[in-house]
């Protein structure tokens, strides 16, 4: 039977994993959203995706512009997961993933450091 978990739960799950981020990292986020959508678009096989420009990329003329979006999709992860603890610590995963990318860091030193 798969995993039965409201929005609501969903969207606690992820405020806990946002909040189990070091608040050092946390006050350098910059111009970023994290928002919840149901499915990724065009059936692609994703947990989430950050869309914006990594701080290591901004320079001087940086302003004005709408904020970075780390976007993480409900039903992949809720589809993944067979009990709350493994839903928990996959959107724990994609949180640091797409926080990771926002700070400039690539999958390839992701999947080294074990959140690819």
């Amino acid at each position: 039977m798969p995993l039965q978990v409201t929005e609501e739960e969903f969207d606690q799950c992820v405020s806990e994993a946002l909040d189990s981020i070091p608040e050092q990292l946390t006050q350098l986020v910059d111009n970023c959203v994290v928002l919840v959508e149901d499915e990724p678009p065009h059936c692609e096989d994703l947990y989430g995706y950050y869309d914006g420009v990594p701080l290591t990329e901004r320079g001087s003329d940086y302003a004005g512009v709408l904020p970075d979006r780390i976007v993480l999709f409900r039903q992949p992860h809720i589809n993944e997961c067979d009990n709350m603890e493994e839903l928990v610590n996959e959107i724990h995963t994609t949180v640091v993933h797409e926080i990771a990318h926002h700070f400039g860091i690539d999958d390839q030193r992701l999947h080294e450091l074990g959140y690819a």
